[in-house]
């Protein structure tokens, strides 16, 4: 057998469920690799004992030795976001404030992990409460990326991208609000799905009819992991009022198709609204060239919509959800000085909120919706990059200078993938190749509301052409 963390995530549950390997094997397989390459990158936190793990593993095997096969995930070793609750194990969300809570209910992506037969090793790693995409707290400290661990891992779903790359997990979750899945996935050379609004539920949570711009989502090494993952995390729950009823079980079915016409709209930077270091655009105008090869015809397209009314609406519905999240953190004076300079920020721009802000953001969304829908009756796609920066180093927040313009908030600099979260379309980050300094890119591919699975398709379309996860893993493996 092949070494089992090399396995793709669909080929290791087949072997499982032919035992071709053990659930022992392969509890023992990832737990080396955890040793080997954690303490470097601290992707993986709250990691529990390797004894109670294997013990859950020959739990595991016992059932398939009786012909029981829970699903999909049976024996997979999976880490869950630090920002997703887990019965019986620490989610500190980053935070000093957190750093014992213990939940005592699972979040329903784990409680579909664990149903699908997935053991839960830990945590990834996570800033603090999931804001910025840099993963550092003052809890666990940095992740580092996985091609180089002195440079950052993106976030907010940092830990798990870098797990993911490493082979520390077979496929990971991840959550994204404001480019969470699909910026690390880009920075370390992997895939990260931000499905449709709705289609993966959210709970346990305060905010079910008011929270409509952060989701739960699958990141995985290829398209075929990443669509079975969703399988397991999407479909209806009563308890999430705004969920999807459409079968999950449509995302376990094949991927392949044709993309002869295929009409991609290339947004670039906005018509130069969009700073990028040098180096950004350039892989990913030479991307364009797979998705043409497959049989894609792309042309470059202004926005048609003015981006900065777009920005004005982003940071009035993200202030006011995130300080609704937080404001009694910050009204406990104890717990205020706990908490780091961004998140405070966050808080008191949405106590200069009122409701009337919040309504007139409302109405620009839903214009900037329709605009993305008749985007859409000309493409069958868009495509954005995935971030307008490459890594950087560990040690610094946020790039407070892009492309020799000053970013006027600490989360200015990933103003790229907005567009998508306000429109609630699904975008996966597919790899683009990588810079002048070795560091990884993606490209965002946007499709229609609910269309998810068409992105899918011509994520492992362009993934079969360019095949960059394969071409290029990370030095250390």
């Amino acid at each position: 057998m092949t070494n089992i963390v090399s396995l793709d995530a669909v080929e290791l549950s087949a072997a499982i469920r032919r035992r071709d390997v053990s659930c022992r094997d392969v509890m023992l397989a990832y737990l080396a690799a955890i040793e080997r390459h954690n303490p470097r990158h601290n992707a993986i936190v709250s990691l529990l004992d390797g004894d109670a793990l294997l013990a859950q593993a020959d739990a595991r095997d016992a059932q398939l030795a009786r012909g029981e096969w829970i699903g999909w995930m049976h024996g997979f070793p999976q880490a869950i976001k630090d920002l997703a609750a887990t019965r019986g194990l620490r989610t500190t969300m980053g935070s000093p404030i957190f750093r014992d809570q213990v939940p005592t209910e699972d979040a329903i992506v784990v409680e579909r992990a664990r149903r699908a037969g997935a053991i839960i090793v830990g945590k990834t790693n996570v800033p603090e409460f999931g804001l910025g995409s840099q993963t550092y707290n003052p809890v666990f400290g940095a992740t580092g990326n996985a091609y180089d661990p002195a440079i950052c891992a993106g976030g907010s779903s940092g830990g798990a991208a870098v797990a993911l790359a490493l082979r520390m997990l077979p496929v990971a979750d991840g959550s994204d609000m404001g480019g969470s899945l699909r910026n690390p996935a880009a920075y370390n050379n992997v895939f990260g799905l931000r499905p449709s609004a709705g289609r993966v539920p959210k709970h346990p949570a305060n905010d079910l009819f008011i929270e409509q711009l952060g989701t739960e989502g699958p990141m995985a090494r290829t398209v075929p992991d990443l669509a079975m993952l969703l399988s397991v995390q999407a479909g209806h729950d009563p308890r999430a009022p705004l969920s999807l009823a459409e079968d999950p079980a449509r995302f376990a079915g094949a991927l392949e198709r044709g993309f002869g016409g295929t009409r991609v709209g290339w947004l670039g930077d906005l018509g130069g609204h969009l700073p990028f270091e040098s180096g950004v655009l350039d892989l990913c105008v030479e991307a364009l060239g797979a998705l043409r090869t497959i049989g894609c015809t792309v042309d470059e397209t202004p926005l048609g919509f003015d981006p900065e009314r777009l920005w004005r609406t982003w940071i009035t519905l993200r202030s006011c959800l995130v300080s609704g999240g937080q404001h009694a953190n910050y009204a406990d004076p104890a717990r205020r000085v706990l908490m780091k300079p961004e998140a405070v920020w966050e808080v008191e721009n949405g106590l200069k909120t009122s409701a009337l802000d919040v309504c007139r953001a409302s109405v620009d969304r839903s214009a900037w919706y329709r605009h993305v829908l008749g985007l859409f009756e000309r493409f069958d796609f868009l495509v954005l990059p995935t971030a307008q920066v490459f890594p950087f180093p560990v040690e610094r927040h946020w790039p407070d200078v892009v492309g020799g313009r000053r970013m006027d908030t600490y989360h200015r600099w990933m103003e790229v993938v907005i567009g998508p979260t306000l429109a609630g379309c699904p975008a996966i980050s597919v790899p683009v190749g990588f810079g002048a300094r070795g560091l990884p890119m993606g490209m965002q591919i946007i499709g229609r509301p609910r269309g998810d699975f068409e992105v899918l398709q011509l994520a492992h379309a362009y993934d079969q052409a360019t095949g960059w996860v394969r071409r290029r893993p990370p030095p250390s493996l």
